[in-house]
């Protein structure tokens, strides 16, 4: 599905991913963790296609996608929900779908099927989205993604700032759809628990390298902490 291949990218002439390979399965949930400014957020970024790499490949489907657009690269099935619950907040979280919904021809259907992975949403639909919960907003960013139809799913720390019961709910969720809906998703999360009960497999990522990688589930934990020292 998605291959980073020896991957080096940053911000003009600072390097920050140094040859970092991850590879994302169809049908799979792949977990990058590391520390904070470990290169995380800039590795998704480099996969969306936000920023193009000094060096190495981003394959899609075994195809060459380094130097397509954001905007291409949705085309072909990835779609990509960045941190901080991103919404548009003067807008209701109705609207907040609708804006995607509308560019497509089953968007209707497509929305209704993301809000039955998230039925808490249906009470909120005509509230503002800046009133809502972080946890709220997490979902109706991750649903408004949904709307796409996407066979790629990029998530950027899915649950920082989010209540327990929210974090349990996004896991859930991410679980069925790696295993029911044929999606597979690249996941960047901090919250180790989370991150390795809902991965098949993890990568750590350390000061731009991939210093560890293995399988998934609650047994890698420990496995993981030792690899970040913590």
């Amino acid at each position: 599905m998605l291959e980073l291949e020896d991957v080096h990218v940053g911000y003009g002439r600072t390097t920050v991913v140094h040859g970092a390979t991850v590879s994302v399965p169809a049908d799979s949930v792949v977990a990058v963790t590391g520390h904070n400014g470990a290169g995380k957020t800039t590795l998704l970024r480099a996969a969306a296609g936000l920023l193009r790499p000094s060096s190495g490949r981003v394959l899609l489907d075994g195809e060459d996608v380094t130097k397509l657009r954001p905007h291409e690269r949705v085309k072909r099935g990835l779609a990509y929900v960045p941190q901080g619950q991103q919404c548009f907040p003067q807008l209701t979280a109705e609207d907040n779908l609708r804006l995607v919904a509308d560019t497509r021809k089953d968007g209707r259907a497509a929305t209704a099927e993301a809000l039955e992975l998230f039925p808490a949403l249906t009470a909120v639909l005509g509230r503002r989205a800046g009133l809502l919960s972080g946890g709220q907003r997490q979902q109706l960013a991750i649903a408004r993604a949904l709307i796409t139809r996407p066979r790629l799913l990029v998530l950027d720390e899915p649950t920082e700032g989010i209540q327990p019961s929210v974090v349990a709910e996004i896991e859930a969720t991410i679980r069925s759809l790696a295993s029911g809906a044929g999606l597979a998703v690249l996941l960047v999360e901090q919250h180790i628990g989370f991150a390795l009960s809902a991965a098949s497999r993890y990568y750590v990522l350390e000061a731009g390298r991939v210093t560890a990688s293995g399988d998934g589930g609650p047994a890698a934990v420990d496995r993981v902490r030792a690899a970040m020292a913590i």
